[in-house]
């Protein structure tokens, strides 16, 4: 089970955003990323600054036709900047150093893995809006974003968990967190609390069914077609309490199950009906 350690990990700005703009055509402004490679500073800082000055105004979306046209797919109009794309894409390839926390060396890695097929057509590129906005506040953060279709995408867009729909090209916002969070399941035994500004670290939709975990531990379980929150806690009062993982799966006997796993090195079972705790197992970790 990877381990977060919370004071390394970067918070999203204390002011929240709304999302009236999510289906409009002004973008959030979002917080700044940080930048790791410092080979790429100053060359990242001068490309930031053109592009910037070239889409300050609303874009369009980036259809197919447009593409096979030579229209770049995230529409960076790179005949309007200093930089061209291949010299980006050079500069970048050899002077950003990737994160790895590989045991082995590489060489002794590729060895074993096996190599790609070149060639060949995976997808074929529809269209890339702009619009959607999805919000990672740290790298080593995943399952922030789901595709439960071919059509529907789930995000986090700042303090929402947000619903896109690429047949309609309109998203809207599935619940919000920096506002207080009341669960609507309430029974003896139950033990659910109320929440408020929570920042997401993770999350999993599977099955009509959002769950998504905390930065200080919290779960949050919410049905797609029910309003407000199922169910809603907070898992451990550990001080590294991030919640790193979730998922929603059937046990052998088909009944559905939410899993959390935690930096309190447990993992915890829920019944993803009733939510009460089923199991709880605690995890050696050995580094």
């Amino acid at each position: 089970m990877e381990r977060f350690e919370n004071d390394d990990l970067q918070y999203v700005v204390d002011d929240y955003y709304d999302v009236n703009d999510f289906n409009n055509d002004g973008a959030v402004v979002e917080p700044e990323p940080q930048r790791d490679a410092a080979g790429l500073e100053s060359f990242d800082s001068d490309f930031e600054d053109d592009i910037e000055s070239v889409m300050s105004k609303p874009t369009t979306d980036t259809s197919a036709e447009e593409a096979r046209n030579g229209k770049d797919i995230q529409g960076i109009p790179w005949e309007r900047l200093n930089f061209t794309r291949e010299r980006y894409r050079q500069t970048r390839v050899r002077e950003y150093k990737n994160y790895e926390n590989l045991y082995g060396s590489r060489e002794e890695m590729e060895k074993e893995c096996l190599q790609v097929e070149k060639g060949k057509a995976f997808y074929d590129f529809q269209f890339n809006t702009r619009l959607v906005k999805s919000t990672v506040v740290h790298f080593q953060l995943r399952n922030l974003l789901w595709a439960t279709s071919k059509h529907d995408v789930y995000l986090m867009e700042n303090y929402s968990v947000m619903h896109w729909s690429s047949l309609l090209h309109k998203g809207e916002e599935v619940l919000n967190v920096a506002k207080p969070i009341v669960p609507n399941l309430k029974h003896p035994g139950l033990l659910s609390q109320q929440l408020s500004r929570v920042q997401i670290s993770t999350m999993v939709v599977k099955e009509n069914l959002m769950v998504a975990g905390g930065f200080q531990g919290e779960l949050i379980c919410k049905y797609l077609n029910q309003s407000g929150a199922a169910f809603c806690t907070k898992l451990t009062t550990d001080d590294n309490a991030i919640t790193n993982a979730v998922d929603v799966y059937n046990n052998p006997s088909g009944a559905m199950r939410v899993m959390a796993a935690n930096n309190d090195a447990k993992i915890r079972i829920f019944d993803a009906e009733t939510f009460a705790s089923i199991n709880c197992y605690s995890v050696v970790c050995s580094f």
